[in-house]
């Protein structure tokens, strides 16, 4: 388990009774979460539970109904267009699949946050962009690379730099390790948590790999019928009463991970 979070308690995004819908449809409906400063939280839940549709309203990508955000004790209702763009350069963002833009280079793509926030020569961002490939395990040489080249692999890690091309406090990961094989899974997580722990940063990870939730998470937020059910360390997940919690921590695709944890063999 990750040891990252802040023994303040410091609430870095704070939820309350948010609601988000398509037409008639509630998606959300009355959800609260708070995520602490220096935590890495995992966020799980069903199929159409509402996980993205959570991590989208929260960067301001879809609207609420009704409900109050706030992040870095800011309520983001009524913010002016600088501010919520001050505020947005705090955070970083890992799309499912990476998201790279296709007809860019791994430079250019890393770089793209940087020319749009940033007034810098091409040297220098040249250097900061070649630091953050590094930081993430690849070469300076990779930089030149289409993402066509890549590999699944190499994609997530560079969609992981250009997350932290701003160097942001708060980092927003859609299923990070969806398509990887176990080796390189582990890998990423192994990345994600050192990282984590040397840039003091605040995470928000929405998975369904359970081995990433044991790894690396400090808590786990699961969601169903349009609120968060629980939270809690993953020994309170697996000690869970509540049907879905239950079946999915120590179902049978869990892969018998609440007798591996008993025995210390994870």
């Amino acid at each position: 388990m990750s040891e990252g979070r802040d023994k303040s308690g410091q609430i870095i995004l704070r939820t309350t009774d948010l609601v988000v819908g398509f037409g008639e449809h509630l998606v959300l409906n009355g959800l609260s979460l708070d995520v602490f400063r220096g935590e890495i939280l995992g966020i799980v839940g069903g199929s159409g539970s509402g996980k993205t549709v959570l991590m989208r309203t929260l960067l301001g990508l879809l609207p609420k109904r009704q409900g109050q955000i706030e992040i870095f004790g800011r309520d983001l209702k009524g913010l002016g267009t600088t501010r919520r763009a001050a505020l947005e350069r705090r955070t970083g963002i890992l799309f499912q699949g990476g998201a790279l833009f296709s007809s860019l280079s791994v430079l250019q793509n890393i770089q793209f946050q940087m020319r749009e926030n940033l007034n810098l020569s091409p040297g220098l961002m040249d250097e900061m962009a070649i630091a953050k490939l590094e930081m993430v395990g690849l070469s300076a040489d990779d930089r030149h690379k289409t993402p066509a080249e890549l590999s699944g692999g190499m994609t997530k890690r560079v969609a992981l730099a250009r997350a932290l091309a701003l160097d942001p406090e708060f980092l927003f990961l859609d299923e990070p390790t969806s398509g990887l094989d176990p080796i390189s899974a582990a890998e990423f997580d192994e990345l994600i948590r050192s990282l984590q722990r040397t840039l003091g940063l605040s995470v928000f990870m929405i998975t369904h790999d359970l081995e990433s939730l044991y790894a690396i998470t400090d808590r786990i937020a699961v969601l169903a019928d349009g609120k968060v059910v629980t939270t809690g360390p993953i020994s309170e997940m697996l000690a869970s009463t509540h049907p879905w919690v239950k079946s999915y921590f120590q179902g049978k695709r869990s892969g018998g991970l609440a007798a591996r944890l008993v025995n210390g063999t994870t």
